[in-house]
């Protein structure tokens, strides 16, 4: 017998009804659909590409009331309508199973999306129309001038429904899409990426003139000691090191004293000055160019996320403004245990800006006597949570510059640094603009940085890496 498919709103409203029939006090269903759709290249020939489609339902049922309301989560892939039954069982199973969540919470008020009766959207290779023959006259291009370009373009629509027992209905469509491309010949290799969210803003041809530029820099090399070294972060490089120090805006982590943001001898450190500087760090479900979900989507409780929150209206925050810290993440939960008066749960972007701040990275290039440019950064990992130091390694281009102007390429570093100390020390900064994380940005692709200028840089160690 063929498996019976059901659309994400019947498996919304299968899923309740179950929950209801089987004895759960109140339920949560969640479906996201997945379509996607990549391209590959290697040594300047496009080797593959493809399409795919993925379903996933994340079903969340709680037994009890007020303080003694217990929950229990469970969630599959590729749901027929025989799996969801058995879901929605080992669900209530395991609330049945649990002790009272500490997070527990009235579930969100019901409200309706216009467009809920709506089928998921969907992407196709068509979104690399105007894409594509830029990256072929690209790929032409690089095998002329003996260079060997290789990379990765992808895009992806996920449609989410959420639905529950207390009458909410939600439903949003968000695109997502990244170039992320290495360009290499016999000596040296550099990196650019972009993100975007149809790639009708990306040609490939500007993507390989600015590896052809980088490459060409290389053409003097130059070894450089370890040490302390004024350096330039562009867009790309600070998004590296600020979405390490986005996701530890956690508010419950800060209260326990285990991050960056917890206050010596208790509590956390919001009201506290971090940097002297105007800098900003802000997020907005509406971003034009960085749109994300509206409302809170949580599929397991933990730190800042509650279940019990889905669905919760997600609205601008400030976590940093002025130099001040604003706001930390929290749940409704988290927001009454560290005391503050509204709950802000994380939102799936950011944009750091730094007040009056104009210019691009060349411009900072134009301005520094002698110094480094540091383009991207790679395998990243916290040293020590209480000051957010981070340890990685420079990849893929660390340029000298010297009287204003880009003069060879040096010798990759290991480097020791934290995000939070880099927006206190900070001398000159860019506009900000839209950025790609090489390290993070496959799955957190929106953000805004500006490029900045850091007076000592700490390369720690001399890196063998090429």
């Amino acid at each position: 017998m063929t498996a019976v498919q059901l659309t994400p709103q019947d498996t919304v409203e299968r899923g309740l009804a179950l929950a209801a029939a089987e004895g759960a006090d109140d339920c949560v269903v969640l479906v996201a659909e997945t379509s996607s759709t990549n391209l590959r290249w290697a040594n300047n020939t496009l080797t593959t590409n493809g399409a795919m489609r993925g379903s996933s339902v994340t079903v969340i049922a709680t037994v009890g009331s007020g303080e003694g309301t217990a929950a229990g989560v469970i969630g599959r892939s590729s749901v027929t309508e025989d799996t969801l039954r058995e879901i929605v069982s080992a669900a209530i199973a395991t609330a049945r199973a649990a002790g009272p969540a500490e997070d527990a919470r009235p579930l969100v008020d019901g409200t309706a999306s216009a467009d809920w009766a709506l089928e998921p959207e969907e992407t196709t290779v068509g979104v690399y129309e105007k894409f594509a023959p830029s990256l072929g006259e690209s790929l032409k291009r690089a095998a002329a001038e003996k260079r060997r370009l290789y990379g990765f373009a992808n895009h992806e629509v996920v449609t989410l429904y959420v639905g529950s027992s207390t009458g909410l209905r939600l439903r949003q469509a968000l695109p997502r899409g990244y170039v992320s491309s290495t360009g290499k010949n016999d000596a040296h290799s550099a990196w650019v990426g972009t993100a975007t969210r149809d790639f009708t803003d990306v040609d490939a041809l500007s993507l390989d003139t600015e590896l052809t530029r980088r490459l060409g820099w290389a053409g003097r090399t130059v070894s450089v000691d370890a040490g302390r070294h004024p350096t330039i972060l562009p867009p790309a490089a600070v998004a590296d090191l600020m979405t390490y120090l986005y996701w530890q805006l956690d508010g419950r982590d800060a209260f326990e004293g285990q991050t960056v943001f917890s206050k010596s001898g208790g509590g956390t450190r919001i009201g506290d000055t971090l940097s002297s500087q105007p800098v900003n760090l802000h997020s907005d479900p509406a971003l034009a160019g960085l749109e994300a979900f509206a409302f809170a989507v949580a599929r397991s409780s933990g730190g800042s996320s509650s279940v019990f929150d889905n669905g919760l209206t997600l609205t601008a925050t400030d976590w940093i403004r002025g130099g001040k810290l604003e706001h930390l993440m929290t749940s409704r939960y988290t927001a009454d245990l560290i005391d503050v008066p509204t709950a802000t749960p994380g939102i799936e972007n950011y944009v750091l800006s730094v007040d009056g701040a104009t210019g691009t990275t060349d411009d900072l290039v134009a301005g520094l006597d002698n110094g480094l440019l540091l383009t991207c950064l790679w395998y990243i990992r916290v040293v020590e949570p209480q000051t957010l130091l981070l340890t990685g390694l420079t990849r893929d281009g660390v340029y000298l510059v010297e009287n204003g102007e880009v003069t060879g390429a040096v010798n990759n570093f290991r480097f020791n640094e934290s995000p939070v100390d880099l927006l206190a020390r900070f001398t000159a900064a860019g506009a900000t603009v839209p950025s790609f994380s090489r390290e993070w940005g496959d799955y957190f692709s929106r953000t805004a940085t500006p490029p900045l200028l850091i007076p000592d840089y700490n390369m720690s160690s001399v890196s063998q890496a090429s």
